[in-house]
């Protein structure tokens, strides 16, 4: 993509105010990221947000990502001093650790809690994120209804909703918020990737470029095998040639024998999103 992408709409910062305004009702603060893009996916704001509020980072569409890729994060942030967990919505996986992940986070304040006769006491947690992450999903999951309504697309959730659950843990939920501009060019290709920011913002053509770029460093064999490449052209191509290539391989000939660019970068996207071409994970630590 040619320019840092700039995205921060009326109602984003209205979710930062909601925050702060909130935090004081809230025990803890549950930060949802997309396990595919880790950094992409974390608000370098929200510390400075909650202040000293507790924090648990819990990693979303594990089932989607790269497993080895997954490890080294979950190193990088145990090195960090940070408390992360890997959960899926679709599959149910990790949610079982979610509340013994959660105590301990707030073990001093579950103590104290016990020392006044209030153990019984529901927690109370406020879940943060960006656009399309899987909140929704993750509360209702949690909740075993469908009390957060749920959609694939981003800017669903427009106001707060508390949403009780069988664990013992009240679920403050807010709108996706995305922070107000994107240093890294890097970041605006991988949230457009993965669908945080909205496809009919960005030039579609151009992030399916970029995945190609990711694909052809992190996945060569993957992309290979997806569309019939040889390894030999792609390691050598640009990533316009990949995405030219992809498109002749399935066809998406248009009058001329030019490739149809629309549609070329739909299927690269919306296979790529579908976990079609394999568990990816777009960035490592590193990148950060």
């Amino acid at each position: 993509m040619e320019n840092n992408i700039n995205w921060f709409p009326g109602h984003m910062a209205k979710t930062e105010r909601m925050i702060k305004e909130n935090l004081g009702s809230v025990d803890i603060v549950i930060e949802l990221l997309d396990a595919r893009i880790p950094y992409s996916s974390a608000n370098p704001d929200l510390r400075r947000i909650i202040g000293q509020k507790p924090l648990l980072t819990v990693l979303n569409k594990y089932t989607a990502a790269d497993p080895n890729a997954c490890g080294v994060w979950r190193d990088y942030y145990k090195k960090q001093g940070k408390t992360c967990i890997f959960t899926d919505c679709l599959t149910g996986y990790g949610f079982d650790k979610m509340r013994a992940e959660i105590n301990t986070v707030l073990a001093d304040k579950l103590k104290r809690y016990e020392e006044k006769g209030m153990s019984g006491r529901h927690i109370r947690a406020m879940i943060v994120g960006i656009p399309n992450v899987g909140k929704s999903s993750l509360i209702n999951r949690l909740a075993k209804n469908r009390s957060a309504r749920v959609e694939n697309r981003p800017g669903v959730t427009t106001a707060k909703q508390w949403v009780p659950t069988s664990a013992g843990i009240d679920l403050l939920d807010t709108p996706g918020v995305l922070w107000p501009k994107f240093e890294d060019k890097r970041v605006g290709e991988n949230l457009s990737m993965t669908g945080a920011i909205k496809d009919e913002v960005v030039e579609l053509e151009y992030v399916a470029y970029a995945l190609c770029d990711r694909l052809k460093t992190l996945y060569p064999d993957l992309l290979c095998k997806r569309y019939g490449l040889d390894r030999a052209f792609t390691d050598g191509a640009e990533p316009y040639e990949i995405f030219e290539a992809v498109g002749r391989k399935r066809g998406l000939i248009v009058r001329g024998g030019e490739v149809n660019a629309d549609r070329c970068a739909d299927l690269l996207i919306d296979e790529f999103r579908a976990g079609k071409i394999g568990k990816i994970t777009l960035e490592r630590p590193e990148d950060a």
